[in-house]
């Protein structure tokens, strides 16, 4: 999907010599912040159908990509450079099975009360919980795709609340 390019804005991780450096963000007010993410993985309903009987030799995929899911967004500022460490005060990863298209939806919100927001650990969150449902059954399927990944939603801060286009806002 291509989208409309956006104006140009000033880019906060960069100084004025054009160098990379963390944002400063000692002066912000501290306020409660969350992020949803999404993304899906593409499977083979064979595939699927080991998952919902419990079949996979590994054992429950599920729960091992959600436990996953948790851990990456606790810890977004060893992966990602230049994301604050944070006080993540909620993180919750759903997995749920789809059968048109066939695959796992992915969903995470993290929250924090803080002085920067959590949308990078929401979408770590998602992203690694997709690479775990893959590393699960890599065996049994190693066509799987990992699309879509992306914000659908985020409040708090200075720049208020976004919402997706084409989201509906269900929880």
């Amino acid at each position: 999907m291509h989208r409309a390019p956006r104006p140009m804005t000033k880019l906060s991780h960069v100084n004025a010599s054009g160098e990379a450096r963390m944002v400063d963000v000692s002066d912000k007010a501290a306020t409660h912040r969350s992020a949803r993410a999404e993304g899906f993985v593409a499977m083979a309903p064979a595939t699927l159908a080991l998952i919902e009987e419990g079949a996979v030799g590994k054992g429950d995929v599920l729960a091992v990509a959600r436990i996953a899911g948790i851990m990456a967004a606790k810890k977004t500022h060893d992966l990602i450079p230049l994301c604050h460490p944070l006080a993540i005060t909620n993180a919750t990863v759903a997995l749920t099975p789809c059968r048109h298209p066939t695959g796992i939806q992915v969903t995470a919100e993290v929250k924090v009360a803080g002085q920067t927001g959590v949308e990078m650990e929401a979408l770590t969150a998602v992203a690694v919980a997709c690479l775990t449902l893959y590393d699960m059954l890599k065996a049994t399927d190693k066509a799987m795709v990992l699309e879509g990944i992306r914000l659908i939603e985020k409040t708090g801060g200075r720049s208020g609340t976004y919402q997706a286009a084409d989201h509906k806002g269900e929880r």
